[in-house]
């Protein structure tokens, strides 16, 4: 008989173990602040680096990108676009113009705990050339503590 008490409180452990493994893993309705490096294009000095802002809420996810054309100066309008979190992956697809200029950009990334890591291409179009160029970096949101508290529902 103890035997099977055994067996059991086993089974229930094991059984806690797999229910709570997904909830770790889940990417968690925050904001996420990061920076891409993307290569030098032919009419840049040398390769840029540029915040990133993500908001991830109930599986989609909204961005805004610093564009910089120059080592100083950022451009008036961000690269604004959207995407979508599935499991611990993210992908993200947006677009800029600005100056005659424009691209259409497409990062992708996995969560590892609260970061993820993100690599993807500009397709850039300039005077009727196209131009395609790699960007890599990583997003973070704060320590769960820091993050806004849900209101629990009133009794």
């Amino acid at each position: 008989m103890m035997r099977t008490g055994n067996a059991i409180g086993a089974l229930a452990a094991a059984m806690m173990a797999v229910v709570a493994t997904p909830a770790a893993a889940q990417v968690l309705d925050a904001d996420y602040r990061g920076t891409l490096v993307c290569d030098k294009l032919p009419f840049t000095e040398t390769r840029l680096r540029g915040a990133i802002d993500v908001t991830i809420v109930g599986g989609a996810a909204h961005y805004s990108h610093v564009v910089r054309l120059k080592s100083a100066a950022a451009e008036a309008a961000p690269e604004q676009g959207f995407g979508a979190v599935v499991g611990r992956n993210i992908s993200l697809q947006g677009s800029w113009s600005g100056g005659g200029r424009e691209y259409k950009a497409a990062y992708s990334g996995t969560f590892v705990r609260r970061t993820a890591r993100l690599k993807g291409t500009q397709t850039w179009t300039v005077g009727g050339k196209t131009i395609t160029r790699a960007c890599s970096g990583a997003i973070k949101r704060p320590l769960k503590a820091f993050l806004p508290r849900q209101k629990k529902p009133p009794l």
